[in-house]
């Protein structure tokens, strides 16, 4: 089942074209990564998504429904975390539950609930105000999944967190993945992409420029790994051995490390093979694979790589001011 898909979706703004001909699909059950610099258009496109703002042309589904027309038959089944979200101070953690599940007409238990985003008894009496940035944010992600939504859509969710933080929302994505839950989440931050998804989309100036598996990313933009091989024996004669292989290029041998370009995954393994074959004797072994920061540089023209290492990072991303999806439901 398709579970997100738009056709030549538009948003323009008077001049600005913040969303242009968007051609997106998202299967059941994956998850599925939004990336792009700040400003790309992923806030914009997401706000189209649940009828927050409407298209100029084009079309969305969400769910098998139309975005716009049945926004009423999709919201109970899907699961928002917004960017810029807040919590209210003076409510306990189980009160924000409470308060969700009578928003969606839900019955799920508040316990179970916080339990499944990591928060504990104590934390469900506590008001949210007390809370870390972290909490906070498993907090907004617990009110987001009441109802047990067949589609999470997550709005930078790592923005404010420190790295610990950040690994314990790639999980909590792992985990809403394996219960069968579509996860649909946009991010500037390129590991915590790399960590979770299935798929990448990227958008650059409103544009998708690309998509696919990250793997696929590479193998299309020329980025192949980099193995290095320590030998027992003289690299140079085992490079004779490697160079005519498939998927292999640039081979280098200087004393007993031999330095290879792969630029199929699979060949990988094969390299390995054919110097045990050929009798040399492998000491070490490193791969290097291309990061996704230098895919990204490369299909946004360098519009904001840095921010692959900048987890603190919060600026809005294409939000018309007036637009903003507000508390997490």
């Amino acid at each position: 089942m398709t579970v997100i898909e738009t056709s030549g979706l538009t948003k323009e703004y008077g001049s600005l074209t913040a969303v242009d001909d968007l051609d997106l699909t998202v299967d059941d059950g994956e998850v599925f990564g939004f990336l792009g610099p700040n400003g790309a258009g992923k806030s914009t496109t997401i706000n189209m998504l649940l009828d927050f703002t409407r298209p100029t042309a084009g079309s969305a589904t969400v769910l098998g429904h139309d975005a716009q027309a049945d926004a009423d038959a999709i919201s109970p089944c899907v699961g928002v975390l917004p960017e810029g979200f807040d919590v209210y101070p003076r409510l306990s953690g189980r009160r924000h539950i409470e308060f969700a599940a009578k928003t969606k007409g839900a019955d799920d238990d508040p316990a179970e609930i916080l339990e499944r985003v990591g928060l504990d008894p104590d934390d469900a009496e506590r008001p949210a105000g007390d809370f870390s940035k972290g909490m906070r944010q498993r907090l907004a992600t617990g009110m987001a999944l009441v109802g047990d939504p067949d589609l999470l859509i997550m709005d930078e969710p790592s923005t404010g967190l420190d790295s610990h933080g950040i690994r314990e929302m790639q999980a909590l994505v792992r985990n809403e993945a394996e219960r069968g839950t579509t996860v649909f989440f946009s991010s500037h931050i390129l590991e915590h992409v790399e960590a979770v998804c299935d798929r990448v989309g990227v958008l650059n100036d409103g544009e998708l420029v690309a998509i696919d598996t990250i793997d696929g990313l590479r193998e299309d933009l020329g980025g192949g790994a980099t193995m290095t091989v320590s030998l027992a024996n003289a690299a140079e004669r085992a490079r004779e051995h490697v160079t005519p292989l498939e998927g292999v290029a640039d081979v280098a041998a200087s004393g007993r490390t031999l330095e290879c370009t792969i630029t199929d995954p699979g060949a990988k393994a094969t390299v390995v093979t054919e110097l045990v074959d050929s009798g040399a004797t492998i000491r070490d072994l490193r791969i290097e694979e291309v990061s996704l920061e230098s895919l990204f540089t490369a299909l946004t023209n360098g519009e904001g790589a840095a921010d692959g290492a900048d987890a603190g990072s919060g600026t809005t991303d294409g939000t018309v001011p007036g637009t903003e999806t507000g508390v997490a439901r």
